[in-house]
């Protein structure tokens, strides 16, 4: 019920609609990190050999980003996403792959449910920034490996010449819809000292943090890359 209640979910019925039903495609080439393709690193962010490794992405979409790990690193990769048409569109695409899994479910129960040790956990976009992260990254960090990988990728604090925020709270932002329209949605916009505090005390410590320019676009960085190791 959540899912549905959910603006991603309005989101992915509009985007179905316009593309109508999914069918099997080949993994993309290359990872993305931003809304804007070709910018910044690729998988190498999560490490130079995933071979067989564990992978959890946070918030898959379609699964273009878990098909790439899987197809053409061998990562053994695990999608979650809240909204289930996500998950079903993204077993169209790439269920024929070997290695990559997609189940739906709230990323913070999915973290608590499950027992596996993990390699390595990503989200692009998707529910770091947008769950509470005193309760997401401590989570993370209990399922990931000594020496694993936390990537993630968030809206830039500093967009269209926004501000971080002053201090932890959420505040309101939107989700822009297919057809234009705007939905209100809560989100973590911290800059990169105040997730350094937050990684810190989840036992995680952040190796890079980048940002992301679209070339063409304006003068402030559009997304914010950051990548952590468990102690």
């Amino acid at each position: 019920m959540l899912a549905r209640t959910s603006p991603w979910y309005a989101h992915a019925v509009q985007r179905l609609a316009q593309t109508g039903p999914a069918h099997p495609l080949t993994p993309p080439a290359r990872m993305q990190w931003s809304t804007h393709h070709g910018l910044g690193p690729g998988a190498e962010l999560l490490g130079r050999d995933l071979g067989g490794k564990r992978i959890l992405e946070l918030g898959c979409g379609p699964g273009h980003n878990a098909a790439h790990l899987a197809q053409y690193h061998q990562a053994r990769v695990t999608g979650v996403d809240l909204v289930g048409l996500q998950v079903r569109r993204a077993r169209s695409h790439y269920g024929h792959i070997t290695g990559a899994t997609f189940v739906a479910g709230h990323a913070l129960h999915h973290l608590q449910a499950t027992g596996q040790a993990l390699d390595g956990v990503y989200s692009v976009f998707g529910a770091i920034g947008l769950v509470a992260p005193e309760l997401l990254l401590p989570t993370i960090s209990r399922r990931l490996r000594p020496g694993g990988v936390l990537a993630f990728s968030v809206p830039h604090p500093a967009r269209a010449g926004r501000h971080p925020s002053p201090d932890d709270r959420p505040r309101e932002d939107y989700v822009t819809m297919p057809d234009r329209t705007r939905l209100p949605i809560a989100r973590w916009e911290f800059d990169v000292h105040r997730w350094a505090t937050h990684l810190s005390r989840a036992g995680l410590r952040i190796t890079s943090a980048i940002a992301l320019h679209h070339p063409r676009l304006d003068p402030w960085p559009t997304t914010l890359l950051i990548t952590a190791r468990k102690r």
